[in-house]
């Protein structure tokens, strides 16, 4: 091995012991243990069995409280004497932003956490446990060894203006996503081409291959990257990475978009998490 594919293996594997950092944090997705979706109107909350939104028992008080949703506003009102927390401070009554209107307003109860999110026209609430067992039985990552021929300058053809593109997730619902441009890229023999979006400023692909299903999983894998510069993306194809939904059934992940699916096999990134 060259002194060059020494050095760059080694930025890959920080990069892969940073996602795994994040990934185990607090708040991190292996600590998402349930997914409650609201009605209008009043949604009870605690762990007794006879509330709307049943909490972990032996952790969250009985009745914890009521989640308020009216066209599309939310707000929790805490049961009396028991102990809410917003941002360090108690509460008894706070409105709550979902998760598409920027950094979520979270709530905590005893070591448990909730706030709102918003899939199309529906609203859930979204609970993290640090004490959860996907966080406290997770095993490691598994990747593909670092391989530079894996990093592909591809050429960046804009769209202009911005295209809409249909985005399915696992729910079973289908986004209108707004796609700068595409990617296009020559691999094994094969010219290809990708679709991605836009995520805190940077190109979010969602792609699957022929290792889906196999060696990768199932539903696709996620790819990241820098903006455009003079006309070229870098696809750095080992830095792939498993959706949250690899790791808690309780996310609501993006699938990839039919003309995302590539015919060729990459073998690099991450692995199937078991």
């Amino acid at each position: 091995m060259t002194l060059q594919a020494e050095i760059y293996a080694a930025q890959i594997e920080e990069w892969r012991r940073e996602r795994e950092r994040k990934l185990t944090a607090d708040q991190g997705w292996l600590t998402v243990a349930g997914l409650f979706w609201l009605k209008e109107g009043p949604n009870t909350v605690g762990s007794d069995p006879g509330v709307d939104l049943v909490l972990p028992s032996g952790t969250a008080p009985r009745r914890v409280g009521m989640f308020g949703l009216h066209d599309g506003k939310t707000r929790f009102q805490a049961s009396p004497g028991v102990t809410v927390l917003h941002e360090g401070k108690e509460v008894t009554v706070t409105d709550l932003l979902p998760d598409t209107q920027g950094p979520p307003d979270r709530i905590a109860i005893r070591g448990l956490t909730l706030h709102v999110i918003q899939r199309g026209a529906r609203y859930a609430i979204r609970l993290t446990d640090n004490n959860s067992p996907y966080r406290r039985d997770f095993k490691g990552l598994r990747w593909f060894p670092p391989d530079p021929a894996w990093r592909v300058a591809a050429r960046f053809v804009p769209y202009d203006p911005h295209k809409k593109i249909r985005m399915p997730n696992i729910l079973g619902d289908t986004d209108e996503e707004l796609s700068p441009g595409y990617a296009e890229f020559e691999l094994q023999g094969e010219r290809l081409r990708l679709e991605p979006v836009t995520s805190g400023g940077r190109l979010f692909f969602v792609l699957k291959d022929q290792t889906s299903g196999n060696e990768t999983y199932p539903a696709g894998r996620f790819l990241y990257a820098d903006p455009p510069l003079d006309g070229q993306v870098i696809l750095d194809f080992n830095k792939a990475e498993n959706p949250p939904c690899a790791f808690t059934p309780f996310a609501t992940c993006p699938l990839p978009p039919r003309q995302n699916h590539l015919p060729v096999a990459i073998r690099a990134g991450e692995l199937n998490y078991h």
